[in-house]
Order: C-alpha cells, then sequence, then structure tokens
C-alpha cells in the first residue's frame, strides 16, 4: 500500500508538472495590437521573448512580449520623429531607431528608454534613413535615397560616438527606385554587410570597409524590404507581395537558393520582420491604405520560422 501511495503521489506530481507546463507554454498570439499606434514599420527582438516596435510616423516605440502578448508604449518620442528599421544591443543597453523622413538616427537607452543621442545623417528629402544593424561594434544605418551607409560607433555601455559615411560603389549604389538600399544585415563575424534594395528588387553584400558592393545571385525578389541574416538563413519582407521569402545564402555570401515563402492571411503589408526561437514577428505597415497609413490599428503577426 505505502509503494502503491508513493508511486501514485509520484503519478500525479508528474501529471500535475506537465499540466502546468502546458498551460504555461500556451498557444502564441497570432497578432499582437500596438495600443495606440498611428503607423508601423520596424521590429526588433530582445531579451527573451521582447520585442521592440515604432511608430513609423510618430516615431515612438513600443516594447512587448511575444510570448504573452502584452505590450506597452515604451518611448513616447518628440514630436516630428519617425521610426522605422530598429535595433537592439543589450550588452551596451542601447536602442538605435533609424529616422526615416527626417534624414536622422536616433540611439536611446535600452532599459529606460530616455535618449541618448540623435544624429542627422542627410537633409530631407534628399535622405531617408531605412534600418539598422549593429556589426563590429558600431550601428549601419541605410539610406534610401543616396548611397551611403551611416557608422555611429559603439564606445561603451550606454555610449556611442560620431558618425562617418560610407559611400557605397558597385551594383549597390544604383538608384533606381523611391526607394533603393533599404533593409540591412551583416555575417555572423561583421566583415560583410548584407543590403536589400528595393528598386532593384534584390539583395547585395557591401565591405564595411571599402564600400564596394557585389551582387547575390537568386536573390532577386520583388518588393524586398527589411531582411534578417541568422547562420545561413536569410528571411527577407517583400511588403506589397505580403509574404516572408527564406533563403539559404552560401558560405561566400556569392548566391541564394529560396527555401520558403511564408505567407499569412492576417499579413497586410508587413516590412521587417524579427526572429524568437522557432517565431518570426512581421510589422504590419498597411501602406495599402495611404501613405502615410491611415488604418485604424497595427500590429505585429507571429508565424512558425521553422
Amino acid at each position: 500500500m505505502r509503494r502503491l501511495l508513493g508511486a501514485l503521489s509520484i503519478s500525479l506530481i508528474l501529471a500535475a508538472a506537465t499540466t502546468v507546463g502546458a498551460v504555461a507554454a500556451g498557444p502564441f498570439p497570432h497578432t499582437i495590437v500596438l495600443p495606440g499606434a498611428t503607423s508601423a514599420e520596424g521590429i526588433a527582438s530582445g531579451s527573451g521573448s521582447t520585442f521592440y516596435a515604432g511608430d513609423a510616423f510618430g516615431g515612438d516605440i513600443f516594447r512587448g512580449d511575444l510570448r504573452t502578448g502584452a505590450v506597452e508604449r515604451f518611448i513616447d518620442a518628440p514630436a516630428g520623429r519617425n521610426a522605422l528599421g530598429i535595433r537592439v544591443d543589450e550588452e551596451h543597453g542601447l536602442l538605435f531607431v533609424a529616422g526615416g523622413f527626417t534624414g536622422q538616427g536616433y540611439v536611446y537607452n535600452l532599459w529606460t528608454g530616455a535618449p541618448i543621442a540623435s544624429y542627422q545623417f542627410g537633409t530631407p528629402p534628399g535622405s531617408i534613413i531605412n534600418d539598422v544593424i549593429i556589426a563590429r561594434g558600431a550601428a549601419w544605418f541605410t539610406d534610401s535615397v543616396v548611397p551611403h551607409l551611416y557608422r555611429v560607433p559603439i564606445t561603451g555601455v550606454g555610449n556611442v560616438g560620431a558618425f562617418s559615411t560610407l559611400t557605397v560603389t558597385g551594383p549597390a549604389a544604383h538608384i533606381s527606385g523611391a526607394f533603393n538600399l533599404n533593409g540591412i544585415a551583416a555575417s555572423p563575424d561583421g566583415s560583410t554587410l548584407i543590403v536589400a534594395h528595393s528598386g532593384d528588387a534584390t539583395i547585395y553584400t557591401v565591405d564595411p570597409t571599402t564600400g564596394a558592393s557585389g551582387a547575390i545571385s537568386g536573390a532577386d525578389l520583388p518588393n524586398i524590404d527589411g531582411i534578417l541574416f541568422n547562420g545561413s538563413r536569410l528571411w527577407a519582407v517583400q511588403n506589397f507581395s505580403n509574404q516572408i521569402t527564406e533563403l539559404r545564402l552560401s558560405g561566400d555570401l556569392s548566391s541564394a537558393t529560396v527555401v520558403r515563402v511564408i505567407t499569412d492571411s492576417a499579413f497586410e503589408i508587413p516590412t521587417t520582420v524579427a526572429r524568437w526561437g522557432n517565431r518570426l514577428a512581421a510589422v504590419n505597415a498597411k501602406f495599402d491604405t495611404g501613405f502615410p497609413p491611415t488604418a485604424a490599428t497595427y500590429e505585429v503577426v507571429e508565424v512558425d520560422a521553422r
């Protein structure tokens, strides 16, 4: 009897633990509405299931949880700011934001949201600061009007330095549309930058020292916007195509192979994407309602990345 009770107790404990685990895991939210957003464009992942998303034409930054769907306005930006691409630097406690049609870039304290620095990279309308990546101790911003990349050095925890301008040469310098250089990523060691070119509907590599660029064959994608690179996998958001294409890049980054195309009924002009584990999170910009957009709500859409 004692053995039976002991075995029964253990079974009950294991069953309870299994039930609690199942409840704790739960289903992921399919969509997460950004409360009070007047537009949306950029997204980046932080620690754990934390994400940051931006109000494109309002400049505000939202912080939320991809697992629970909880979200709040984290940074109430000064009037006149934009927020397009976003990148998180947890090591140095920094949040970088591409300032879009202002020609600016912003740096905030990742933990408090306090402003740290702002930069005037270009003069609007001759400059659209579209996206940002962190590589080799610096943040790199793209300009969709001119073939420039702007480098902001990270000088320590909570600190950044003066920016410098890298002129891109070669095919990535082509000015073929209203938006040219757009999304940006980097190789794991930071020795090569990877840029999406919306006007050319393709992806190029850029040498961060010389600015020389090269084509990635097989990466021709219409409506390409934000990109995300991890290992050899690259996800490219195709905004007006309402899809995300996963590519497999060769070791030397010279060629790409399409692995799959991700579509979802909740996509409404997604622009950028973040990843957490086996989940992708894309932001609906809803540019189909106008430019600037006029939708009532803006949301993050979660899909499976496996």
